[in-house]
């Protein structure tokens, strides 16, 4: 039996351009400066996370991995979904764990990436489909924070948003998230959400900021991406990686510092950044929870946390949460 994949595009190439060149302008305009994580991933930066995964020093992949390998079965019999939705999917990887548990519950039907990268989606979906015969997915080129909307209907579904990706919004960026998520879903549906906990600022620190500067190459990433879309002229080599745990916000900050001081043109935007000596621009937080915390403000837009899994060493969490 062949598989049924299907592929909505509801975000273009021309889409991402006028939103990096938003962001850029809106960004580099005020002070601290500040860039979203998501401009790191074109295909060099996507290579770089891939090998950050793989790093001694940080932990959430694997960590993620052993506890969705043990959890799995549970969540395809707790949720009993017919459809699983994966915000942010990428390579889809982890996600194969959660589809044979829903395989091997019976209930598997439906499999929905979401994605902003069109090609990668496509290339994730032919590969489910060929893994997966007879199943029907329908891959969405969209933007988790903008398109929650485009996700097909259907009774029984389950939202996976793993990774801990959740940590890279803001408080106020995922009140809004969970809020429009929980509108979209139907009472009883549920969310499969990973996050990152909190624990000692040492192993944070290490785990954005490796001793073979990986993460390094991969935050400077950012200015070759401005650099090669929009016509800059950025010394990524002027720039410090820094990495820097904030307790009272509970969140790693990944930052450019610059070596000195120095003026950068953006002709896509007819733009001139000064940038003093020292001066940081900030590229990522990554938010770190506890399990009470995240499960407050999943009740405060609407959903019950039913389930925790996590590591003996407690560094990593998968909850459930149905939406009332």
């Amino acid at each position: 039996m062949t598989a049924d994949v299907r592929i909505d595009v509801h975000l273009t190439v021309e889409d991402l351009a006028e939103q990096l060149r938003s962001d850029v302008h809106t960004g580099l305009s005020q002070r601290p400066r500040r860039l979203p994580p998501k401009w790191f991933y074109d295909a060099r930066g996507s290579e770089l996370f891939d090998r950050i995964t793989r790093l001694p020093e940080y932990y959430p992949t694997r960590t993620e991995r052993r506890i969705l390998a043990a959890g799995a079965q549970d969540v395809a019999a707790i949720s009993d979904a017919k459809t699983l939705v994966e915000l942010g999917s990428g390579s889809s990887e982890k996600t194969r764990l959660l589809l044979d548990a829903m395989r091997a519950h019976g209930t598997l039907a439906r499999f929905v990436p979401l994605d902003v990268s069109e090609a990668a989606l496509r290339e994730a979906s032919a590969q489910i489909g060929t893994a997966y015969p007879g199943l029907e997915v329908h891959g969405l080129v969209a933007d988790f924070t903008r398109h929650l909307d485009r996700v097909p209907n259907g009774a029984g579904r389950l939202f996976a948003f793993l990774g801990g990706t959740i940590g890279n919004l803001e408080p106020e960026e995922r009140a809004r998230f969970f809020g429009e998520l929980r509108a979209v879903l139907h009472p009883g549906e549920r969310l499969l959400i990973g996050a990152d906990l909190v624990k000692d600022p040492g192993t944070l620190v290490a785990a954005y900021d490796d001793a073979a500067g990986v993460t390094a190459e991969f935050n400077r990433n950012v200015l070759r991406v401005l650099n090669n879309r929009l016509g800059a002229d950025f010394d990524p080599g002027s720039f410090d990686h820094v990495a820097r745990w904030d307790p009272d916000n509970s969140w790693i900050e990944m930052l450019l510092r610059s070596t000195r001081a120095q003026t950068v043109t953006i002709p896509e935007l007819e733009m001139t950044v000064e940038f003093e000596d020292g001066e940081e621009l900030r590229t990522e937080i990554s938010a770190k929870f506890t399990a009470e915390r995240l499960g407050a403000e999943l009740a405060e837009a609407g959903f019950t946390r039913e389930h925790r899994w996590t590591d003996p060493a407690g560094a990593f969490a998968l909850l459930l949460a149905v939406a009332d």
